[in-house]
């Protein structure tokens, strides 16, 4: 990998290899989206060890062949939405159960792992993008599926905030793994957590239940400029008896620690994404969705990133991140700023980077501000989640050990705790202003 330039010079380039925030991509062009025809990078990735040991210790190795059976009993373009859109959310549900302890293990790979649902889902859209039924099915039809069969897995149309002001409602969002060239073990403590997380009831410092409603997005920059957050995200955030009162989305982030990311920036870093493409330009917005005009080089968290600091919500640190990288006005170079970004400067990354995390920060906030301004919401990263002493070599390691579960465990478990110190917060404000 190329020099990595970034602001946290003191964590080193070997670190910030495993959590990409802002890194400069390679210098070789990005490879095509598609192995052969009919299968992804992604998918491609699934002949590896790795993700066939995964699947078979969570029980999730059957998924693929009898989603693959059940297609083969489809007759019509009807009845494969139906049953492609219901698969969807059964891969959902059945990843939900698990982590949250209900029906059987399945195997003996830890119920809190979220790599069982990531590799199953690349199993599905395999099925589904090589698939020929006798009634014929057009490129945008089969899109059409693929696209359903995403939404339905990620939970991103099951999110099911309940009516009434006795309770809160809270939309939290995590991440596919990444970075699956490097290591294919890999797992992402947001994802974890949002499967941990959704459906469950906390309650606040007042005793006011807050409900919690989840889903994951792919690590894959054309989604994101598709829509796939804004389509997600906004019928939960505009006005009504089901609204959203605050929303976090979650990322991993750097070692060690959390961080509520104070400013996101409107940049793409270029840093090749799960499907090997690279992007480096202005956050596109894609049509037809509210927004702020013209578009803002910058937005803010509304979380209240003060309390949930001082808070003391499990063993990791968290901190109020502040720090963004901007060309400054009338400038042409990338100055690095401590204390967020300058008037009239131009983005070139966010408290979170230049990657991913920092585009979904931007564009739920981005949201917020043209539809809801004073929903509370913004950005968390997690800890680094890295695999114990002696199991760091993805060539001859192991697919977990007991410090990589215990690690994962500790930041879902502290992630539980921000939310509730959150909505706590949230409650008291909204009871103020009653």
């Amino acid at each position: 990998m190329r020099r990595i330039r970034t602001r946290m010079g003191a964590l080193g380039v070997a670190l910030l290899a495993v959590a990409p925030l802002s890194l400069t991509a390679p210098a070789t062009a990005a490879a095509p989206a598609h192995v052969t025809a009919d299968v992804t990078v992604e998918e491609g990735r699934l002949t590896e060890a790795a993700p066939q040991e995964i699947l078979r210790r969570s029980g999730f190795d059957a998924v693929e062949r009898e989603f693959g059976r059940g297609l083969g009993r489809v007759t019509t373009y009807g009845e494969a939405r139906r049953y492609v859109a219901d698969e969807g959310r059964a891969l959902w549900r059945r990843a939900v159960d698990r982590a949250q302890g209900r029906g059987p293990d399945g195997g003996d790979l830890s119920r809190d792992d979220d790599r069982p649902l990531y590799w199953a889902r690349l199993g599905l859209t395999r099925q589904l993008r090589q698939w020929q039924p006798d009634f014929g099915l057009t490129a945008s039809e089969r899109d059409a599926l693929l696209g359903s069969l995403e939404r339905g897995s990620r939970g991103q149309d099951s999110i099911a905030l309940p009516a009434g002001k006795h309770v809160l409602r809270i939309v939290v969002t995590g991440f596919d793994p990444f970075q699956l060239d490097g290591d294919p073990r890999r797992s992402n403590p947001s994802g974890a957590a949002a499967l941990a997380l959704d459906g469950t009831t906390v309650r606040t410092a007042s005793g006011q239940p807050a409900r919690i409603e989840t889903a994951v997005f792919p690590v894959r920059w054309a989604d994101f400029a598709d829509g796939t957050v804004e389509r997600t995200l906004l019928p939960h955030f505009r006005p009504g008896p089901r609204q959203a009162d605050l929303f976090t989305t979650i990322s991993q982030g750097r070692p060690g620690r959390f961080d509520v990311e104070r400013t996101n920036g409107a940049w793409r870093g270029g840093y090749p994404d799960n499907a090997r493409e690279s992007r480096t330009e202005t956050v596109p917005i894609p049509a037809g969705v509210p927004t702020v005009r013209p578009q803002p080089q910058w937005t803010t968290t509304t979380l209240p990133y003060a309390r949930i600091v001082a808070a003391g919500t499990g063993p990791f640190p968290v901190v109020d991140h502040t720090e963004v990288t901007e060309i400054p006005a009338g400038g042409t170079e990338p100055v690095d700023r401590a204390d967020g970004p300058t008037p009239g400067s131009t983005a070139r990354a966010g408290g979170g980077g230049d990657y991913l995390s920092n585009e979904i920060a931007y564009r739920a906030t981005l949201l917020r501000d043209a539809v809801r301004p004073a929903l509370p919401g913004g950005h968390l990263h997690t800890p680094v989640l890295e695999f114990g002493p002696g199991n760091t070599d993805p060539a001859h390691g192991q697919v977990t050990d007991p410090d990589f579960v215990r690690h994962r465990v500790a930041i879902t478990d502290q992630v539980r705790t921000i939310v509730t110190v959150a909505a706590s917060e949230t409650a008291a404000a909204r009871g103020t202003r009653g």
